[in-house]
């Protein structure tokens, strides 16, 4: 490879321009960017830089200024637009500010103050000062895929310590093997401490999703990029399946991620994260399916990826393609982006429903009963469970919001450290709805994580008064809610909702509204006369049940609804004062009360502190 030879004076102008003290500066070969060498006034040759310089005329590109400006005007498309079509150089000064403020925008607690990184730091290692020996790594980082991206020995120990910082912060994260290599990218252009705000923006996200936590998120995730890949590249699963007639798409797509993380050139990674920092994992999903189409386009014409070469390991013959991609990023972006028919909403939809049936399998594996749909009193807590919710009422621990340090530090994001403080036994809860060994039922059928958060009552009409207005202004923001409803002939039933009513003010990508939202863990209930729970009926199996199915929750200035699809499982009028109960599809409940129609006597609204 040959480069242009610069002045030494040229070399001190761009200098400025480099981005981080954490990368090794002998690293061409892997950025694969042409080398910009200096000379001295004896033309001897010196360290080459990984820069790239653009030949001619720059493009016109948008500033760091301008975006910031639509982000504060609210104007999240325009910026959406602006980061696909704008193929910043990858040695481009902007990132340095464009990435801490994409990701902050999604940190969804009060700005950190200064220093509290390096607090933190400072609690978990004794010192700020950066160790010489190697730290070991938290038990949710995969070791085998710790991709540094040509940092230097500094530049990787940096990386250990944001990972392990950021596992004592979020005590929560147990898998999470893409975490490492993004930390790594993110030290490429900026400090230590402002990629660890980064991070902690995009794992406390609470509208997007952008780093997977867990290992069920990591598995229903792959399971959805191969459902939607078996609908958006028809051709390359075909063909995969007829070179490989005992291939298990399964081990293909479990490495699915890896195909971009540590497959694709340098360039190509920072230009997809310039997206995936705003939009989310939806652009990994995206480009996923071009890498297969592109995949499959080279299978038919060249001999490298001829079927004897593949057939044996094509999850391994991917990743080796992306490495010699043969698109430049722009072009595999427009590709990703030109994809029809991949909405947020149907990508939402694949991912619940794969979660749902994931987990119930998970329960019918470990020996626990089938959820029933209908009316019965198999899913009632027996006498003996009873005992035990009451006994664990005693000893359930609630979680301290700040510490002490914490207040005087400002609050952290994300999730905090959970502080045992003392207890909250459910039987002290004063409801006006149901007695307390309703609740004890009732919270026998709550999602067990959330049974460890302490109850707080957010909204009752015997307090607050019969208006929606106030309904939303008091429940809106918190997510889970559990909704009791006492009626006037003495009936209770009510909800688990598990988003946050304010989704009702969520737009698509085409700016309307969402007519309803939610996910598969909502649940109906009903106490008096009788007790049972309906759960959502896409958690006990895999077939398509259809739109109708997936009609958790609506609302809006005049209605609340829960349960869709030939009826109304709940619904309130405006003034919650009449509603009305019909079956639905969503749940395959009957109506919650025998009459259909009701006049409430009591709401009350339960959130859970900490959460």
């Amino acid at each position: 490879m040959v480069g242009k030879v610069f002045g030494l004076k040229d070399l001190e102008q761009f200098s400025s321009r480099r981005s981080s003290v954490y990368v090794d500066p002998e690293c061409e070969k892997f950025f694969e960017l042409p080398l910009f060498i200096a000379a001295s006034s004896n033309d001897i040759t010196t360290k080459c830089q990984c820069w790239q310089l653009s030949p001619g005329k720059e493009p016109a590109l948008r500033s760091y200024t301008e975006i910031q400006q639509l982000l504060q005007q609210g104007k999240k498309r325009d910026v959406k637009n602006i980061l696909r079509e704008n193929s910043w150089p990858i040695n481009s000064p902007i990132r340095a500010q464009l990435w801490p403020m994409l990701c902050g925008q999604h940190l969804t607690k009060q700005q950190m103050l200064d220093g509290f990184y390096w607090e933190m730091v400072h609690q978990v290692f004794g010192t700020t000062e950066l160790s010489e020996k190697p730290i070991m790594l938290p038990a949710f980082v995969d070791a085998t895929h710790c991709l540094p991206y040509h940092l230097t020995s500094t530049g990787r120990a940096v990386a250990d310590r944001i990972v392990n910082v950021l596992g004592y912060d979020c005590p929560d994260i147990t898998y999470s093997p893409v975490l490492y290599p993004i930390t790594s990218i993110l030290l490429h252009f900026m400090s230590e401490e402002e990629a660890y705000m980064c991070l902690a923006g995009l794992v406390g996200s609470k509208e997007k999703v952008f780093i997977n936590q867990t290992k069920l998120q990591h598995e229903v995730t792959w399971k959805t990029v191969m459902q939607i890949a078996k609908k958006h590249t028809k051709s390359a699963i075909s063909y995969f399946q007829r070179i490989c007639p005992g291939l298990k798409l399964e081990r293909v797509f479990m490495d699915w991620c890896w195909w971009i993380l540590a497959g694709l050139p340098f360039q190509h990674l920072v230009r997809i994260m310039d997206c995936y920092f705003h939009e989310g994992i939806k652009v990994l999903y995206r480009v996923a399916l071009v890498v297969l189409n592109l995949f499959h386009k080279e299978c038919q014409s060249n001999n490298e990826w001829s079927p004897d070469n593949i057939k044996n390991d094509i999850g391994n013959a991917l990743i080796k393609f992306c490495k010699k991609i043969p698109v430049s990023p722009a072009k595999l972006l427009h590709a990703a982006f030109s994809i029809r028919g991949l909405s947020t909403q149907y990508i939402s939809r694949i991912f619940i429903k794969t979660e749902m049936l994931l987990k119930s399998r998970s329960v019918l594996n470990s020996g626990s009963k089938q959820l029933i749909k209908s009316r019965s009193s198999d899913n009632l807590p027996t006498s003996q469970s009873q005992v035990n919710i009451q006994m664990m009422s005693h000893t359930l621990t609630i979680r301290e919001l700040h510490s002490e340090s914490c207040r005087n530090l400002g609050e952290k994001s994300p999730g905090h450290r959970a502080i045992a403080m003392g207890v909250y036994p459910i039987h002290n809860l004063k409801s006006q709805v149901c007695k307390n060994e309703d609740l004890f039922t009732l919270w026998s059928w709550l999602p067990v994580r959330i049974t460890m958060y302490q109850p707080v009552l957010l909204y009752t009409t015997e307090e607050h008064g019969c208006s929606l207005t106030t309904f939303y202004v008091r429940v809106e923001q918190h997510e889970p809610t559990l909704l009791m409803i006492k009626t006037c002939n003495n009936e209770v039933f009510g909800a688990y909702c598990s988003s946050r009513w304010f989704e009702r003010n969520v737009k698509d990508d085409k700016g309307q509204r969402q007519a309803y939202f939610g996910t598969g863990e909502t649940f109906l209930f009903s106490l008096y006369p009788e007790r049972a729970k309906y759960p959502w009926v896409g958690i006990e199996g895999d077939k398509d049940l259809g739109h109708s199915s997936e009609l958790f929750m609506a609302a809006d200035s005049k209605m609340i609804t829960i349960g869709g699809g030939e009826g109304q499982a709940i619904w309130m009028d405006e003034n919650i004062r009449f509603g009305k109960t019909d079956g639905c599809k969503t749940f395959n409940n009957p109506p919650l009360c025998p009459s259909g129609d009701f006049e409430i006597r009591v709401l009350e609204v339960y959130g859970f502190v900490g959460i």
